[in-house]
């Protein structure tokens, strides 16, 4: 066994254990699909999941399903490995690599039966040559020198990845439906986050720290698609470049709900707001007593500046070392440095407060 060749293996072997699969349901599909010979019989589905629980699941999940006469499998471009070197720097600095695989549907279906997340089924409406051209793309995108992706949480991901290779195998753009309701009209990314993470306030709040004015420009309709259960509804109203419809059908493969297992609305007392204003009083309350009594509560102050300069470290690191496109400018870092560690420090020497006043 060659070096490429075991490190593959490993690959399929740790996205399994992800998934909660044996390895080899990775693997036998993709096998299938490299021998497979044009299928008059074979028919490509949009599969979508409903939100999860977990941060990286509340804009849902989106698959392609390729079923023939002779197999039924789900090509996902989700796959992540939590072992690979240095997995949560590269993540932070923008340099997540992410993974094409291939299982067959029974288990796809099973991973989100097991979880209570609604999975449900498009048709599209593709020609004979159109959906053997996106087996033969699949094919060559699930090769082990292809496999591995460089991730972008609103730009290359799963959904997006499915519309690009649909496009591809009919050979022009797809005409996606028209949003309506609260993302109808111009929004940016941003609001595209805050909508998916309006039960989840302190994540749309780390967001809103970390990245800057590369996420506030308004956004196409086809941009709106990354997220997958935008491109769901979009899906139903998408038209082919000839005019007709993109879906024949739906089919739920999964009962439930349609925001899935996702929580409900964070209680008003903890929400961010809700603990600044918090912050706020008890910040003003222990001034007024300094006031009263001619003194300065330096712990306060140091524990201020520093939780500032920390905030400042990590959002210093984002725009000047990342390589997230969405970090820089952010203009927070005008206030929200580690320069901010200069006072919490001064405050404890008597000789250096004289600089603070």
């Amino acid at each position: 066994m060659t070096m490429r060749s075991a490190c593959v293996k490993a690959i399929i072997a740790v996205a399994a254990i992800l998934f909660g699969l044996p390895p080899y349901a990775l693997s036998q599909p993709a096998e299938q699909i490299r021998s497979a010979a044009p299928d008059s019989t074979l028919t490509v589905s949009l599969l979508t999941a409903a939100p999860g629980n977990d941060i990286y699941e509340l804009e849902g999940h989106a698959a392609l399903r390729l079923k023939s006469a002779t197999y039924d499998m789900t090509v996902n471009w989700g796959l992540f490995d939590f072992d690979s070197p240095n997995f949560v720097y590269r993540f932070v600095k923008g340099e997540t690599d992410y993974m094409a695989g291939a299982i067959p549907t029974a288990y796809f279906i099973e991973q989100y039966r097991r979880e209570g997340r609604r999975l449900k089924e498009q048709t599209l409406n593709l020609t004979p040559e159109e959906a053997d051209r996106l087996r033969e793309l699949v094919e060559i995108n699930l090769l082990p020198e292809n496999r591995t992706y460089r991730y972008n949480y609103v730009k290359d991901n799963c959904s997006t990845r499915c519309i690009d290779i649909v496009e591809r195998a009919i050979g022009d753009s797809l005409h996606l439906g028209t949003l309506t309701g609260d993302l109808a009209g111009e929004v940016s990314f941003r609001d595209m986050m805050a909508y998916h993470h309006r039960n989840y306030p302190w994540y749309q709040f780390g967001i809103d720290l970390a990245l800057g004015k590369g996420i506030d420009y308004p956004i196409t309709n086809r941009q709106k698609a990354f997220a997958p259960t935008i491109l769901e509804r979009q899906a139903e109203q998408a038209l082919r470049p000839d005019g007709t419809p993109l879906t024949l059908g739906t089919n739920i493969l999964v009962a439930g709900e349609e925001h899935g297992t996702a929580l409900g609305p964070t209680p008003w007392w903890m929400t961010p707001l809700a603990v600044c204003w918090a912050v706020f009083a008890i910040v003003l309350s222990v001034t007024v007593a300094d006031i009263a009594r001619g003194s300065t509560s330096r712990w306060l102050d140091s524990m201020l500046f520093g939780i500032m300069a920390l905030t400042g470290c990590i959002i210093a690191f984002l725009v000047f070392i990342s390589v997230h496109e969405a970090t820089s400018p952010n203009w927070l870092i005008l206030w929200l440095n580690p320069l901010c560690f200069i006072p919490a420090i001064f405050e404890w020497s008597r000789r250096c407060r004289t600089f603070l006043i």
